[in-house]
């Protein structure tokens, strides 16, 4: 049974239960000051405190999503690589490997409620490989649609989430699938990922000098591979992104340094620079200059304003950011376009997320057109 089974959390729930149980029920008999007894009581308080640890370790993950399975728990999740062949044709860029419903009303019929597809994307530039699930409207499926090019959006999680998070705990597809049926979402693709393409490492979307180029898969690999794959726009008015925490910091910082590949942008919680820590490790190559770059306030008081448009998420209460959220909207000025969501109160958590990401796909789809 995987990590994230809740077969799992059920068993791990129901052996804290007995073992605390079992505790109670079995201490009158160890409370003697004999070596078997108080090595009995040492056993069953590890094992009731180990099992309890168990329950909520498990309970958190299932709720936040911040692995997928155990290989990535122990780290031994290296199955994706990080080289592809040059010089492969366009269909090698992206493959299919799995389908699955929306998981909405109708969710078995394309036409309906559209379709989610599980996809392996090779960077022929960058040569990282890394998987998504691409979210297809309804509206891909129709006869009437048939010619038509679809805006794209990228969606990324936080880190160390799972793309899987963003079906199954924010929901975007199934948020889509009901905006773009009541008319507040324009028909968009979706395309659901990680932001650090180097796992365990948290590469931030930077081109780490001498590692992994990040920022260069996401701009240019992905768009490349997607658009050789699905009926989408190539320009730059065709595509944003969105994304929450780490995801919410990539999502500004691709848009304001790189306009020529996404035309918005849509930051949840997010940072507006980059953390260094053991899950980053260097990722400016000692450069103090190449850091600033991708300071997003540092960028706002240096470095033309980019012609782009950006929604920033936070809350007066509950997130670290809001103080430099309003930071950026008091020195952001045209042509950069900015619009806010700011709650009274909320955390940096998937209930706070899931407040913010129905408006922010809709502001995020509006603002995005395909030819």
């Amino acid at each position: 049974m995987g990590l994230t089974s809740k077969k799992v959390l059920l068993l791990a729930v129901v052996a804290a239960v007995l073992l605390f149980a079992l505790t109670v029920w079995l201490w009158p008999r160890l409370a003697r000051r004999s070596a078997p007894a108080v090595l009995g009581r040492i056993g069953v308080l590890l094992a009731t405190q180990l099992s309890i640890l168990a329950a909520g370790g498990l309970s958190a993950n299932f709720y936040f999503g911040f692995y997928a399975s155990w290989a990535d728990l122990l780290g031994t999740d290296q199955d994706m690589g990080v080289v592809v062949e040059h010089g492969e044709g366009p269909s090698k860029q992206l493959r299919v490997v799995g389908t699955q419903s929306v998981g909405t009303p109708g969710g078995g019929s394309p036409k309906r409620a559209g379709r989610i597809d599980k996809v392996q994307i090779n960077g022929a530039r960058t040569g990282i490989a890394a998987p998504a699930y691409v979210y297809l409207p309804p509206q891909y499926f129709q006869k009437q649609y048939a010619r038509t090019q679809f805006p794209a959006a990228l969606v990324l999680t936080g880190y160390p989430g799972t793309a899987e998070n963003l079906i199954t705990r924010l929901k975007y597809p199934q948020t889509a699938t009901r905006h773009i049926a009541a008319g507040t979402m324009r028909p968009t693709i979706l395309i659901m990922m990680r932001p650090t393409v180097a796992p365990p490492r948290d590469t931030e979307c930077v081109d780490v000098p001498g590692g992994p180029q990040a920022e260069s898969f996401f701009t240019r690999d992905m768009r490349a591979a997607v658009a050789s794959h699905y009926r989408v726009g190539e320009q730059a008015r065709s595509w944003g992104v969105i994304g929450n925490s780490t995801g919410g910091y990539c999502a500004v910082k691709l848009t304001m340094r790189n306009p020529q590949a996404f035309s918005a942008g849509a930051g949840l919680s997010g940072t507006y620079k980059a953390p260094q820590d053991p899950t980053t490790g260097d990722l400016f190559g000692g450069s103090t200059q190449y850091e600033r770059e991708n300071d997003m306030l540092w960028r706002l008081d240096h470095r033309p304003m980019p012609p782009a448009s950006v929604l920033l998420a936070s809350s007066k209460k509950g997130e670290t950011n809001y103080r430099d959220t309003r930071a950026f909207i008091a020195k952001a000025k045209p042509p950069l376009r900015v619009s806010s969501i700011i709650l009274d109160s909320g955390g940096h958590n998937l209930n706070t997320w899931n407040r913010e990401v129905p408006p922010a796909l809709d502001w995020l789809s509006k603002r995005l057109s395909a030819p």
